[in-house]
């Protein structure tokens, strides 16, 4: 998400406050101190007091709360549901277990990327989670391609909640018994004072954590008994962008977007063995052909998202020139910050694929200043998400 001072273009300058919509937390928000800027129509916390940094390093060491209530909540009901997913996204749904979730990719005709999600079986229904900027036009576009075959339910009742770090299953393990039996990318419904939840072991920060969809009613006593817990601190979208750039996460609208093919971004991991080539349900999704021939190379990617990090302490930011050491452009940054877990200045960013691989030099044209860059491994920062054990 955006962070303080860096985030110009998540800024919507022309809504007046009245034109905002406010989540459920919104009066606990500024209780706390918390530093507002609008985002996809809402008014939401960027930082809290203690600021980005203080923020970013206790999600790391302890549990920090999110208020992502923005997010776009939707089910697809329907025994064809899942067979009608498949249509638009190239992950494999009908295969997908009961309170299984799994990231999918959201695909235009050409094979890029309109948003990004969470999908969950649910049993009786399909759960998606899309992201904030693109709820209403995620909404759209699934109604006009399969609303025929399955209903497309949004969800506005529903705030969402991220309680992430390493002490966040002690922390909910408290007020929800049983959540501690969930690991890494699975779901299941829970009841707190009476109130339905649905919680997944997942996030975006890296981190171990978990994502409750509460009823809105609920969210603001939810949120305020997760942060009566000492591990625990509200933290804003500045601090969640530094996680998940450290942890190699895209961000939708600035790392991927429509023109940015799944491979490009080097998300081929999320396209899984039925849905390829020679696979059981191999390509009928949009983009299929040009997907699937950048998946088996036989079309060369011309271009490749790439972490980078800087050999001298100065931030390179997104948008920022990348020219090879003999001056040629070879691509632009898309994300950039100093991470303070790394303690060094990263970022992510699409290269020439000639020029992608590990250990090559750029250079990041700073103010007119060649910053020296090689592209390293991601995830900046070990994840540690909580896996089952083998």
């Amino acid at each position: 998400m955006l962070a303080w001072g860096w985030y110009c273009l998540w800024l919507e300058p022309n809504l007046s406050d009245n034109a905002l919509i406010q989540t459920p937390l919104h009066d606990l928000h500024l209780s706390l101190g918390a530093r507002m800027m609008p985002f996809a129509g809402h008014a939401l916390p960027v930082q809290y007091p203690a600021g980005l940094m203080a923020e970013h390093r206790h999600t790391r060491s302890a549990a920090g709360l999110f208020d992502v209530s923005h997010m776009g909540q939707i089910q697809l009901a329907g025994p064809n549901a899942a067979r009608a997913l498949e249509t638009l996204i190239p992950m494999d749904v009908i295969g997908l277990g009961l309170n299984q979730q799994r990231y999918g990719l959201l695909l235009n005709d050409q094979g890029g990327i309109i948003d990004d999600l969470m999908l969950v079986n649910r049993g009786d229904h399909l759960w998606l989670v899309v992201n904030g900027a693109c709820r209403e036009a995620d909404l759209a576009h699934i109604q006009a391609r399969i609303g025929q075959q399955c209903q497309v339910i949004a969800m506005p009742a529903q705030a969402l909640l991220a309680l992430q770090g390493p002490l966040a299953v002690q922390v909910l393990a408290r007020l929800v018994p049983g959540v501690a039996d969930l690991v890494f990318m699975t779901g299941h419904a829970f009841v707190w004072l009476g109130h339905a939840l649905y919680i997944t072991r997942s996030g975006y920060t890296g981190e171990d954590g978990f994502e409750i969809s509460v009823p809105a009613h609920a969210a603001l006593a939810l949120a305020q008994a997760l942060l009566a817990q000492s591990e625990v601190q509200a933290i804003g979208l500045g601090a969640r962008n530094s996680l998940r750039l450290e942890a190699g996460l895209c961000l939708y609208g600035q790392d991927i977007d429509t023109q940015t093919t799944p491979i490009e971004a080097g998300l081929s991991w999320a396209i899984q063995k039925v849905r390829r080539s020679g696979g059981e349900r191999a390509g009928g999704f949009p983009g299929a052909a040009k997907i699937l021939a950048q998946l088996d190379a036989s079309q060369p990617l011309q271009r490749c998202r790439a972490g980078l990090k800087a050999l001298e302490r100065v931030p390179v930011r997104e948008h920022t020139e990348l020219r090879s050491p003999d001056g040629r452009r070879v691509g632009e940054v898309t994300s950039g910050l100093l991470g303070p877990s790394t303690d060094a200045p990263i970022a992510m960013a699409y290269v020439n694929a000639a020029f992608a691989h590990l250990g090559q030099r750029l250079n990041a044209m700073v103010r007119g200043k060649a910053v020296p860059m090689e592209v390293v491994a991601m995830p900046f920062v070990p994840n540690r998400y909580h896996r089952r054990s083998k």
